[in-house]
């Protein structure tokens, strides 16, 4: 089984790259991340589509939306 790997070996490891070698990881990194976050987006609408089709949602106006989410 694979060993996590501390954060800070991984960035002591990253100090050890040139400066080329840090930019194509930071570029990776953020690559990965915004993947990770359209992944996201695609589950939630997903779950949302069910929802909807099995009719558990319900008519809310915009204001009634925002009360909800700050109680």
């Amino acid at each position: 089984m694979n060993q996590p790997i501390a954060f800070d070996d991984v960035l002591d490891a990253a100090e050890q790259l040139d400066a080329d070698a840090q930019a194509e990881l930071v570029a990776i990194l953020s690559r990965r991340l915004a993947e990770r976050g359209r992944e996201r987006v695609v589950q939630t609408v997903a779950q949302a589509r069910r929802e909807f089709a099995a009719g558990q949602c319900q008519v809310m106006t915009a204001a009634e939306i925002v009360r909800e989410g700050m109680a």
